[in-house]
């Protein structure tokens, strides 16, 4: 059995459990939002004056609600992280994360796409408001936990409607997008001997 790379044991495990453990926090702290898909009718909970806020919207869709609220977005995008998780698995293995920005982008990117896919397997089954319905419907009512509320100077000219709020997101999206970042610098980057994160190590 191939061991798994101590890259994702020592980065990706532990984001992903802070990942869970802030959502929990926030699911716990907050009622629940009724009806479609949205935010919880309490109010954000101010942590950095006119700057940051926890807060606790159900994201079934992807980046800015997309799918929200539809009957094909949970199929579809559980799918997707499914396929994105075996698509990292097989490029690690082919040695596609050549060097050390691209294996932290690995890492980051796990991090995220397992906290985002653990949400919609499970969240579904949490909602008081489908507590008695079957398994398949509950499961189709997973949901992604966004509670990470900001709001950017000069946001407001791009997105009127927004009033300089950044959409929320979650620990989860704030990897993927830092993978990304990674994934672009590496591309700029020779291959590294990085032996003791190659497929296989231990």
């Amino acid at each position: 059995m191939t061991a798994i790379p101590k890259i994702f044991l020592s980065i990706s495990l532990p984001l992903w459990f802070v990942d869970q453990l802030t959502k929990w926090a926030v699911v716990l702290s907050f009622s629940e939002p009724v009806g479609d898909y949205s935010a919880t009718s309490d109010p954000r909970v101010p942590v950095i004056d006119g700057v940051l806020w926890w807060w606790r919207i159900h994201n079934q869709g992807v980046a800015f609600g997309l799918g929200n609220g539809t009957t094909w977005a949970p199929l579809i995008f559980t799918s997707v992280l499914f396929i994105a998780i075996g698509l990292v698995v097989l490029f690690w293995k082919r040695g596609a994360f050549a060097n050390r920005p691209s294996k932290l982008a690995a890492a980051l990117l796990m991090a995220g796409i397992l906290g985002n896919l653990t949400d919609r397997l499970v969240q579904g089954f949490y909602l008081e408001q489908f507590k008695d319905q079957s398994f398949l419907v509950r499961l189709s009512k997973g949901y992604v936990v966004d509670f990470i509320d900001v709001k950017i100077p000069g946001y407001e000219k791009i997105a009127p409607e927004s009033g300089g709020h950044f959409p929320t997101f979650n620990v989860a999206d704030s990897c993927i997008s830092i993978a990304s970042v990674l994934l672009l610098i590496s591309a700029f980057r020779p291959e590294e001997d990085c032996r003791g994160d190659e497929p296989g190590s231990s």
